[in-house]
């Protein structure tokens, strides 16, 4: 059995263990909140701007315009990979790392942007087709990182003929249920809308021009929802990853109370039956 310090000292290395992953679920706990209620507000814009990309689309079928191009150009895609910027969220990145290692397999010719310090270090060494990285951007959720990256992508799709731009990321559930999408984001794609106004249009400019506005509006939008729905993935992983944390480090600290009680009690009856024989050897 174990020396009665030793559990000593491990029941008290695991109740700091446990104060920490408790206080951690508290901080992801406020983050997931600020996160919800970021999503909420980015939600009427967001729809707003699909309902506007897609009434565009169904009124101007003949539209050539690479934005909104039916047909896929030839060429290498680009995928954006999301992930976390810090661990101790489960298997929140495992997930990502390998779902987008598939996708890599069945398109192998595929370049990555890299947003998330934990995905970028994992494919710097075992990929050679990263093009772009951002990291440490989780901590302040900035609009003008993801507008930066909005940029690049919209970018390498209009000036370099990259085929299609792809985003492989946590969509928020749940804070036990997150979702892995890969998104198509370019060429767009509007999600169907329920009412959409059968009003013909005048355009001013010109219709090219209206297009790659609200397209690059669009995209903007796009990438900094995902990025919110991610964020809000994370904190809800690693809200659930602490607090299972916190109750197996409860479970222990009760298994090793009971085995420093057994020790102890062990301890205390050989002193015991050594003062018992020690008085029966003396008479």
């Amino acid at each position: 059995m174990a020396n009665i310090k030793e559990i000593k000292t491990r029941i008290e290395s695991v109740i700091n263990t446990r104060q920490i992953t408790n206080a951690m679920k508290m901080v992801s706990a406020s983050k997931l909140r600020k996160a919800q209620k970021n999503i909420v507000q980015a939600r009427p814009y967001a729809n707003r701007l699909n309902e506007m990309i897609e009434m565009i689309k169904l009124k101007n079928t003949t539209t050539t315009h690479p934005l909104l191009a039916e047909v896929k150009k030839s060429g290498e895609e680009v995928v954006v990979v999301v992930t976390s910027d810090r661990g101790l969220c489960g298997a929140f990145n495992a997930h990502i790392i390998r779902t987008t290692n598939e996708y890599l397999t069945e398109h192998p010719h595929a370049k990555l942007i890299c947003v998330g310090k934990k995905g970028c270090d994992y494919f710097k060494n075992h990929s050679d087709k990263i093009i772009g990285k951002y990291v440490d951007f989780f901590n302040e959720m900035n609009f003008g990182v993801s507008k930066e990256i909005a940029s690049k992508v919209t970018e390498l799709y209009l000036n370099e003929k990259y085929s299609k731009i792809v985003v492989i990321y946590n969509e928020f559930k749940s804070i036990i249920q997150q979702n892995i999408i890969a998104k198509q984001i370019l060429p767009i794609i509007p999600q169907k809308s329920k009412n959409l106004s059968l009003i013909d249009f005048i355009y001013e400019p010109n219709e090219d021009i209206i297009i790659e506005n609200l397209g690059k509006k669009y995209v903007n939008v796009s990438i900094w929802r995902i990025l919110l729905e991610s964020s809000a993935a994370e904190q809800g992983a690693r809200m659930t990853a602490m607090e299972s944390a916190t109750e197996n480090a409860t479970e222990l600290i009760h298994t090793l109370k009971l085995t420093y009680n057994r020790a102890r009690q062990a301890a205390i009856t050989k002193e015991i039956i050594e003062i018992a024989s020690g008085a029966n050897a003396i008479k």
